[in-house]
């Protein structure tokens, strides 16, 4: 079967009532048929829930699906996208181990290397995102472990080359650990370049409607067992619910990113041709510079664009004021349009030069292009460039 027919009928066994739809298993615990088969479940002779911070029906399924689609051997829920980042380091690395990670990351994913996993003893290196593969094993040392990054990166939709860098880590034998929370599975599957972790953030294109947290990590077994054991035993467990909803969602995941790659595309080429927008980057426009990269590892561009006018802060928030349409909100993934400003939100805990480094200036606005008629966004998104233009002038 297409896997757009498996993201919507891979389900939990039916029940005795003969549901049609999945059904919800809110249980925090499983009971045992016997005293010998709760020992069975324990020693792990015998599979079976125990316990829903083990393991949940509707987590299971969530996960099943997104391992389908990955192309991944196993996988695990978590609570929180950002739980599955730390998961996905902290279940592997140890005190004395090195990290090699791209630059260009997501906040809280910087934070978790440079500050969390740094005060138990693990190093780490950035490399920018266009490093070349000569820089990348330059890098590595005797006691590098992992190589992690995002592409497209949050907020500079700065691109990795996925195939380059599965290449050092087969040579030097490294975890390749991939967050594909922009593309989502549907535009680009890591594993096919050699990626031996996955990570997504479920509460961004996954959920897709703003309505549910959610993380997971999915990859090969051998990687997978001892994030387990990690997430088992401190708990950053998914909720059923959540689980319940997300597995939903999936079944319209591949629909949902056809309509916002096709918006995303118009109202990047529209916002180009203004005067009053300094610069649009998307990794489907031509001027891209990673464009014939995004081309070869990317089916198409993604729901992200990010644009940057002239006249910092001042002009972020006129501009801001003057949409319509548009959402200010932090989060992305939505099937409404949403715009924040990293420099002052997403990544305002980040010291200057670190911001400097990663292009995040003031006048930088991510736009999370949502389902509406494209048409609207595009007058929306237009009055507001010039309206703010104008204001800034006066």
């Amino acid at each position: 079967m297409n896997r757009q027919t498996k993201a919507i009928r891979i389900q939990t066994k039916k029940t005795q009532y003969r549901e049609h739809s999945t059904p919800l298993f809110l249980t925090s615990s499983f009971s045992f048929e016997s005293a010998e088969h709760g020992k069975a479940l324990f020693d792990e002779t015998e599979d079976g829930n125990i316990y829903s911070r083990f393991s949940n029906p509707s987590v299971q399924e969530f996960v099943d699906k997104v391992c389908m689609l990955e192309n991944a051997e196993s996988g695990l829920a978590t609570a929180t996208g950002m739980a599955a980042v730390f998961a996905s380091m902290a279940g592997i690395l140890k005190s004395g181990d090195h990290i090699l990670a791209c630059r260009a990351l997501f906040g809280s994913a910087h934070q978790i290397i440079t500050q969390i996993l740094a005060k138990w003893g693990v190093t780490y290196t950035y490399l920018d995102a266009d490093a070349t593969e000569a820089d990348w094993e330059a890098a590595v040392q005797p006691n590098t472990r992992m190589i992690y990054l995002e592409t497209p990166s949050n907020p500079g939709l700065e691109l990795v080359d996925l195939a380059m860098i599965g290449r050092v880590c087969k040579k030097y034998n490294l975890i390749f650990n991939v967050d594909n929370c922009f593309a989502t599975p549907i535009l680009q599957t890591p594993t096919d370049f050699g990626a031996d972790l996955v990570i997504h953030s479920a509460t961004k294109f996954m959920d897709g409607q703003g309505r549910v947290l959610g993380g997971v990590v999915v990859g090969k077994e051998e990687y997978i067992a001892p994030i387990r054991f990690f997430c088992r035993h401190t708990g950053p467990s998914m909720s059923p619910f959540n689980a319940w909803t997300l597995s939903k969602s999936l079944e319209t995941l591949e629909l949902r990113m056809e309509k916002h790659c096709q918006n995303a595309l118009k109202l990047a080429q529209a916002l180009e041709a203004l005067p009053e927008v300094k610069k649009v980057n998307y990794p489907f426009l031509e001027s891209h510079p990673q464009y014939e990269l995004a081309k070869s590892q990317m089916s198409a561009g993604g729901a992200i664009v990010t644009i940057e006018l002239e006249g910092g802060f001042e002009r972020v928030s006129a501009f801001m004021d003057a949409l319509e349409i548009a959402t200010l909100s932090s989060n992305l993934g939505d099937t409404r349009t949403i715009i924040t400003n990293p420099f002052t939100t997403t990544h305002s805990k980040l010291k200057p030069n670190e911001k400097a480094a990663l292009g995040i200036t003031e006048g930088l606005i991510r736009i999370s292009v949502g389902l509406e008629n494209i048409e609207d966004l595009i007058e929306d998104f237009t009055q507001a460039a010039v309206m703010s233009a104008e204001i800034l002038v006066s």
